[in-house]
């Protein structure tokens, strides 16, 4: 149901039009300004007209009237775009403003198209403008008037008394161009009131990936920088980049027990609230069942927890734990633990903060797991980048007192040589370290805690026991030497005897 149409003609009592695209709006601190005119810059595919067209929907809702002023695009063209994302153009104006006659004459006349053709187009567009009085426009796109200006003075003075013309009848204006790689439109930036530049991303492999960047805002504190987007049914959906000063929450900083005391034990009582848990190793060391361990003990406090598994599929997941005497079935039945199968070559990072922060804040999570970093450093399309977006997620789910419980597997299997992809162990507040030995012919797993920035923790190393029973930490390995080297020297009978 559509609301009934406000007093103001505008969508903000402060003087803000609403754009009712997800995320945009807190981009740009509640919205455009109102009676400005705005340029919207991409290159095709980069999503302006969807934008556009989901901007002046918003206004038809509102009960506002909106025009779509096209020099290229036909009303039919509209339409299946329209179509694609299940909206209706009922109550949207569109105008098709063609080639006029006189321009076809042009090889016989004295006049170029620029004189004939561009006027002409021009005085057809503000005389259906006076007709209806919008308050919401768009034209699309500035492309074909710089093409028939011919030259830019003559273009920087169409565009100036088009501007004047229409902040007079109170619009709000958004002018779509498609720039020149080599050469942007630096005459049009120029006498717009805002920029905002869309692009569309390649990466050598996996979906294409867009973000946008407001270039310019006068008059207005926004959010500077790239944020991803995407278009979806539905139209689009933007995310604003993550700060994570923004998002303080009170909370008791204190423990947070793992179900298993042997372990609690290694970490000075638990991991504490608000910190980050970073499980280190090589691959089948464990770190994954004993990170599902800390997920299942919260849910049995009656906490909710949210896992995104990079590595894994969602039945794969499960049913490994299901092996090691975790069951996690009934407390994603009863929404404690949320589980979310992550495909990195489709997702950018600025969608997976998103989940995250809908974890954090719709879903009340009070645990996240993240299995694995190597997983969310294949969804970064710069990994020059990766270990300052993932700071700021880490100190994002810190204000908000929620225990973050990642995973990074090593190369390597056995040896102190062991080199993770990334090294984030400088981000962790927390450490758990991971090592395969050997003794008495059989391989064995160790687990040892290496840091603790919040307290106290012990530097024994135990044995790390992993089956149909579960986890659970063995007893300390005091008469070995070097087990984490992986070739570890007896000096007595081994603690738990042989096949512990």
């Amino acid at each position: 149901m559509r609301p009934a149409p406000r007093e103001d003609q505008f969508s903000d009592p402060r003087g803000r039009v609403l754009t009712g695209v997800p995320g945009f709006d807190d981009i740009l601190a509640g919205g455009f300004p109102a009676r400005r005119i705005y340029l919207i810059q991409g290159d095709p595919g980069a999503g302006k007209t969807t934008l556009a067209l989901r901007f002046l929907l918003e206004g038809v809702q509102r009960g506002e009237r909106s025009l779509y002023v096209t020099f290229s695009e036909s009303s039919e063209e509209l339409a299946d775009i329209a179509r694609s994302h299940r909206w209706s153009l009922e109550g949207l104006s569109v105008l098709e403003i063609s080639s006029d006659p006189a321009a076809d004459e042009s090889d016989t006349t004295l006049y170029q198209p620029a004189e004939v053709e561009l006027g002409a187009r021009m005085r057809a567009l503000l005389e259906q403008i006076d007709r209806l009085r919008p308050a919401r426009i768009v034209l699309d796109s500035c492309s074909e008037l710089r093409l028939l200006a011919q030259s830019p003075l003559r273009y920087r003075r169409q565009i100036l008394a088009m501007k004047q013309r229409l902040v007079d009848l109170g619009c709000t204006i958004l002018l779509l161009d498609n720039p020149q790689p080599s050469s942007p439109d630096t005459v049009l930036q120029s006498v717009v009131h805002g920029v905002v530049a869309m692009e569309q991303l390649s990466p050598l492999y996996g979906a294409e990936r867009r973000r946008l960047r407001v270039v310019k805002l006068r008059g207005l504190k926004y959010r500077g920088g790239f944020h991803d987007f995407i278009i979806k049914t539905g139209g689009v959906e933007v995310f604003p980049r993550l700060v994570a000063a923004e998002h303080h929450r009170e909370f008791v900083r204190e423990p947070v027990s793992s179900g298993l005391a042997e372990v609690d034990s290694l970490l000075g009582g638990g991991p504490d609230r608000g910190s980050s848990l970073l499980l280190m190793g090589p691959s089948g060391a464990g770190k994954s069942a004993l990170a599902a361990q800390f997920a299942l003990a919260a849910a049995n406090r009656g906490e909710r927890s949210a896992v995104f598994a990079f590595d894994e599929s969602r039945a794969m997941y499960l049913a490994r734990a299901r092996s090691l005497g975790l069951d996690l079935q009934p407390h994603l039945d009863s929404g404690r633990i949320a589980l979310q199968q992550i495909d990195p070559a489709e997702l950018s990072p600025g969608e997976f903060s998103h989940r995250l922060r809908a974890a954090a804040e719709v879903g009340e999570a009070r645990l996240v797991f993240i299995d694995s970093l190597n997983g969310y450093l294949n969804a970064m399309p710069e990994e020059n980048f990766v270990a300052l977006q993932l700071h700021e997620l880490l100190a994002y789910l810190s204000q908000r007192g929620i225990l973050t419980v990642m995973t990074l597997a090593q190369h390597g299997l056995v040896g102190s040589e062991n080199e993770s992809p990334l090294d984030v162990s400088y981000l962790a507040d927390t450490i758990l370290l991971f090592r395969y030995f050997e003794i008495d012919g059989q391989v064995r797993k160790a687990i040892s805690a290496v840091k603790k920035r919040s307290g106290r923790h012990k530097n024994t190393i135990r044995e790390l026991l992993v089956g149909e029973g579960g986890v659970r930490a063995g007893p300390v390995l005091e008469r070995l030497q070097g087990v984490l080297t992986g070739r570890p020297a007896l000096r007595g009978e081994v603690p738990g005897g042989r096949g512990a």
